[in-house]
């Protein structure tokens, strides 16, 4: 019973495309098929469907419609642009079958749908007129008018063919029975997930297997690249330090922003949360006790913070309710004008919102005042001088560049002698090395690897200050000795060998459950560590380790019985079922509507998706599709 429960979605698959496919037949053998389309497809076509054609440019418009709704990631545009595609296709598709079997939307029937999509179109069944007609689909598709009742014809055409290939689905109470079981079967593991990662330390290959997989994988050990970099430096740190900044220039700075340092009126609080969304009247009227009784105890003394962490549900709980400093408009009038009336350390009675009650206590209160200089001053000093050491090395930055473009080709030292720079000299460094001493920044790397030996670079901003470069040496691209790259061979030798051990020991600790030996005993005697799941059904997880989709199989076992070690990518999952939960029967009746409706939908879609595979294949063999794929392939780099 169970695996004929695991394998049904398969065999509706099976037969709805049986009965796709012999629709498909009949409307082959028994409605007249039209020619084949002729004619040249333009450059940017991508597909024609009889003598329709789909372009790169309707792609276009399509993407960018979307576009204009919410930004697509530049990344994801080759994605939506198949996706824009296919569809555009399918509608053609149905165009073309729906002139073979003689379905059409009328315009009775786009007109009724769009008195649905747009009632506002009309006042009292009289039409409201062109003009405001074609605002309103502007302002609620943002689209026009012919594109809107196009879209609209197209949808209805879709819907036409749905019912089509659709209304003679039914659901059988077996099958709601089953969907009720698969969704509701739970069950509970015990379990070892073996990541090759962890056992990679505990192997510790010789010299000659790491000679020998030096040996065997030679041509995967090349060495790039790499360039060894003299640099000057205009230190920015070092700048700060020496400017020296006076009270007046502070002051002025001050004054500039004054804004800045008016407060407003501001209360710091607390705040307990007792919630009320959602709830019952009785239960309201519970949870005002509940919370009335809190009140007493924080008007007793009882330390605030130690009752919000117990009573509150707010996400401040954990803070002991602290809310921070609230000024005026931040909050909902209820809780803003309870917590602007109280004295610093007042405790406020119960206050209902929109959330629940609260109970508030004022930490402490500011009334609206301009902070002073002497309180800020000093917090003035770090960013003027961040802003004049900044101007500093711009100015001398200018000069240096000045001096590099007369002659690339001088010394660094005379450089750096001439504006006060230090120099020092990096190791050698291929262009995907991190170089830390000067922030590994990109543009540094990239301007190591585009200077020529012994030539001076501009200067180049980095976190540190100023760079002025110039290339030392280059050490060629070559095959690597095993001196230079045996971390390399060592790293991936202790990998692979990691994931033989780990999937070893997944083998082994199957071998040993099924075996009969406890799960908790043999895998420690393996070195791993065993977990128990919670229990989750198909649609569940183990979190972090597998989805109820992946441990299909486990379902299929009865309490004590051990599954298959289970591959993960990397990794292994080794597990015992330690309990089976049957769902409740007295549950189905509650469920059993909205399981049929899922069901039901679920074939429906299946078959329009067999339906719809199948008319595409049917017009490429007929030579009424042509797919150019080879034109998207460049979508996202055309303009």
């Amino acid at each position: 019973m169970a695996g004929i429960l695991d394998n049904r979605k398969t065999l509706v698959r099976i037969f709805i495309g049986i009965v796709i496919g012999l629709l498909a037949v009949s409307m082959l053998l028994y409605l007249v098929p039209q020619g084949p389309a002729t004619g040249d497809a333009a450059p940017d076509t991508v597909a024609r469907i009889g003598d329709q054609s789909v372009t790169v440019s309707d792609v276009r418009e399509q993407l960018a419609q979307i576009s204009s709704r919410g930004q697509i990631p530049k990344q994801l545009e080759g994605l939506y642009a198949q996706q824009i595609l296919n569809q555009l296709v399918f509608q053609k598709e149905l165009e073309l079958e729906g002139r073979r079997l003689g379905i059409h939307v009328s315009d009775e029937e786009r007109a009724d749908r769009i008195r649905q999509f747009l009632p506002t179109a009309f006042s009292g069944g009289t039409f409201v007129g062109m003009d405001r007609y074609s605002a309103e689909v502007q302002s609620r598709f943002g689209m026009n008018v012919p594109q809107f009742e196009e879209l609209v014809r197209q949808g209805l055409l879709e819907e036409k063919f749905r019912r089509l290939v659709t209304d003679g689905i039914s659901v059988s109470p077996l099958e709601i029975q089953e969907e009720f079981r698969y969704r509701n079967q739970k069950i509970t593991l015990a379990y070892a997930y073996i990541k090759p990662e962890d056992l990679d330390a505990q192997q510790a290959p010789g010299d000659v297997a790491i000679q020998a997989e030096f040996e065997k994988n030679k041509a995967k050990y090349q060495v790039p690249e790499r360039r060894v970099v003299r640099y000057a430096l205009a230190d920015l740190n070092q700048l700060r330090q020496s400017i020296q900044l006076s009270d007046d220039e502070l002051k002025a700075l001050y004054q500039s922003r004054i804004q800045l340092y008016q407060v407003p009126n501001r209360v710091h609080v607390q705040h307990i949360l007792f919630r009320t969304t959602g709830k019952t009247d009785a239960e309201v009227a519970e949870i005002r006790k509940k919370a009335e009784d809190v009140l007493k105890l924080a008007q007793k003394g009882a330390k605030f913070e130690d009752l919000a962490k117990k009573y509150s549900e707010d996400t401040t709980k954990d803070k002991g309710g602290d809310l921070g400093w609230i000024e005026q408009g931040q909050t909902v009038a209820e809780f803003e004008k309870a917590a602007f009336s109280l004295a610093k350390g007042g405790i406020s009675p119960l206050v209902r919102t929109q959330f629940g009650f609260h109970i508030i206590k004022a930490v402490d209160r500011e009334t609206a005042h301009t902070k002073s200089f002497d309180e800020v001053k000093e917090s003035l000093r770090a960013p003027l001088s961040l802003e004049k050491a900044d101007q500093r090395a711009a100015d001398q930055a200018e000069q240096i560049a000045a001096a590099v473009r007369k002659s690339n080709r001088g010394s660094l030292e005379d450089l750096a002698g001439q504006f006060h720079l230090s120099v020092a000299e990096t190791r050698p460094v291929a262009a995907t090395d991190v170089l830390l001493e000067l922030g590994n920044s990109q543009e540094i790397k990239d301007a190591i690897f585009r200077l020529h030996q012994g030539e001076l670079g501009l200067p180049i901003r980095t976190d540190r200050g100023y760079v002025v470069l110039t290339v030392k040496e280059i050490l060629p691209a070559h095959a690597g000795t095993l001196s230079e790259v045996r971390d390399r061979v060592l790293a991936d030798l202790k990998r692979t060998m990691a994931a033989a051990a780990a999937r070893s020991r997944a083998e082994e600790l199957a071998r040993r459950v099924k075996a009969g030996e406890k799960f908790p005993a043999a895998a420690k005697s393996l070195g791993l560590e065993s977990k128990t799941s919670d229990s989750f059904a198909r649609n569940g997880s183990i979190s972090g380790v597998a989805s109820g989709r992946q441990l299909a199989s486990a379902f299929r076992l009865n309490s004590g019985e051990a599954g298959a070690p289970l591959s993960l990518g990397n990794n292994w999952l080794v597990y015992q079922v330690v309990a089976k939960e049957e769902p409740d029967p007295a549950n189905f009746d509650r469920d059993k509507q909205s399981l049929a409706e899922q069901v039901l939908q679920n074939k429906r879609n299946l078959a329009f998706e067999a339906f719809r595979t199948g008319l595409q294949n049917r017009l490429k063999q007929e030579g009424k599709l042509q797919l150019m794929p080879e034109r998207m392939k460049n979508f996202t780099g055309q303009s």
